[in-house]
């Protein structure tokens, strides 16, 4: 099997394992920057094969300029989005925190 063969290349920015909404920066932040095992990886995402896990580690292998990129520009991106939902978090959230101002209990401050 050739090694593209396992993944659907949705755009330049999402590429996902063959079949699942598996992106491809879910294995390897769990592998470059948690420094997980294949072995750990399919432990924690028990749906995936270690096949596929080895597949995501060998293209990164291959491709490592391309992908290095790939996970910056997504690590980017997240931060982007946690440091907008600080600024504009969603109205719930801003009413839970009302509630808590006013020392009143919620599920998860009891």
């Amino acid at each position: 099997m050739n090694l593209e063969e396992y993944f659907d290349f949705l755009a330049p920015d999402d590429i996902r394992l063959k079949g699942t909404r598996i992106g491809i920066e879910t294995i390897l932040y769990e592998y470059i920057y948690r420094e997980n095992h294949p072995e750990t990886i399919v432990q924690r995402f028990p749906f995936l094969t270690l096949e596929q896990v080895y597949a995501v580690i060998l293209y990164y292998l291959h491709n490592k300029d391309r992908v290095e990129r790939y996970m910056k520009d997504w690590l980017e991106f997240g931060q982007r989005m946690r440091d907008n939902q600080k600024k504009n978090p969603p109205p719930v959230v801003v009413q839970l925190r009302a509630l808590k101002k006013k020392g009143i209990k919620t599920l998860t401050t009891e």
